[in-house]
């Protein structure tokens, strides 16, 4: 059970300020993508890894290059390509023909924030390179281990799954994505602003934080208080994905082959606390937490064939879901602290 939080209001307040100076120089440069930011900024409380889907040309790439320069932290790009083999994301080890030793040479993936650039253009098997570190923030090389920096972060973009020249990514890849955000085409309005400002003066994000600051910021995520309840809510909703017979959905079992992992489950309360924390608050409720369903369980539903034929989208069953499973109440705020 999650213990009452031990935030105090300084700490939210200061936490919301900074963030809000992240948020603030990274608009200077990207226009609009306001869902999208605020999803960033959860993982980068929460301390997981972020998947965004887009057709090309969105400012996916853009959005986290220009995140990572508000950081005074370590940054890496990995532009995968057909081409690739997983040594070129962890490293690998070098004959040395002077000294007639081998040497490591440690790949891009040792960062505190790395982007995995359209990882759907590279094969399966150097998408499953990322699978370790991703889970273990650790690579093995030649039997030896080497830990990444701290904080780690994979921010992944992808082009939709249609489009020419990709490859599916591997379910336990996937699965160690704490969320997959959508990201849309611009409005007019925003698409006008987009023009004026890449054909007017060059802008750039100034870092205003740095990556002991970021650790500690994930530390105080972390004493959010998250309501037994809420805890229960996520359950449910993830056991719905794997049983949807259990709460009155018998017909939508035969649409879905595999639900998600115990992972969703962790990753809504982890992600709710971060959500709650950016609102100004020590403790998350049903709304936190319900923001979050569709980037988190989106991925780690698979639609069975039938489910394909219908037409259905895994977004789809998620919000006929969310409707079959109704979220709590909101905790009063004596309750929670009698809790």
């Amino acid at each position: 059970m999650t213990s009452p939080s031990t935030l105090t209001d300084a700490d939210v307040a200061d936490t919301a300020e900074l963030m809000e100076q992240i948020l603030y120089q990274v608009k200077r440069v990207v226009v609009g993508q306001d869902r999208f930011l605020e999803r960033v900024m959860v993982a980068m409380l929460a301390g997981g890894h972020l998947l965004v889907e887009g057709v090309p040309g969105l400012a996916k790439t853009l959005t986290v290059k220009t995140l990572a320069d508000t950081m005074r932290g370590s940054f890496k790009r990995i532009q995968f390509t057909p081409d690739l083999v997983p040594a070129d994301l962890v490293g690998t080890r070098i004959y040395n023909q002077k000294t007639g030793e081998f040497s490591t040479s440690l790949g891009p993936v040792f960062a505190n924030l790395l982007l995995a650039d359209e990882i759907n253009r590279a094969p399966a098997k150097v998408q499953s390179a990322l699978l370790e570190v991703m889970q273990e923030r650790q690579v093995t090389i030649a039997g030896e281990t080497h830990r990444v920096p701290r904080p780690f972060l994979v921010m992944a973009t992808q082009n939709p799954i249609e489009t020419e020249g990709t490859y599916p990514l591997p379910e336990a890849q996937v699965d160690r994505f704490m969320m997959k955000v959508l990201v849309d085409y611009p409005t007019d309005d925003e698409e006008f602003v987009i023009v004026q400002r890449v054909i007017g003066e060059r802008l750039e994000a100034s870092p205003v934080a740095s990556i002991e600051q970021l650790a500690r910021l994930q530390a105080r995520s972390r004493e959010v208080y998250v309501d037994p309840s809420l805890i229960q809510y996520a359950v449910k909703l993830v056991s719905a994905t794997r049983n949807p017979e259990k709460f009155g959905l018998r017909d939508t079992r035969r649409f879905i082959t595999f639900g998600a992992s115990p992972r969703a489950t962790i990753g809504l309360a982890e992600g709710a606390r971060a959500l709650a924390m950016l609102r100004g608050r020590s403790y998350v409720l049903p709304e936190d937490m319900s923001d979050l369903v569709p980037d988190v369980l989106r991925h780690r539903v698979t639609l069975s064939y039938e489910g394909l034929s219908e037409g259905l989208t895994p977004d789809l069953l998620v919000d006929k879901i969310m409707r079959a499973v109704p979220a709590p109440p909101r905790p009063l705020e004596h309750d929670r602290l009698v809790a």
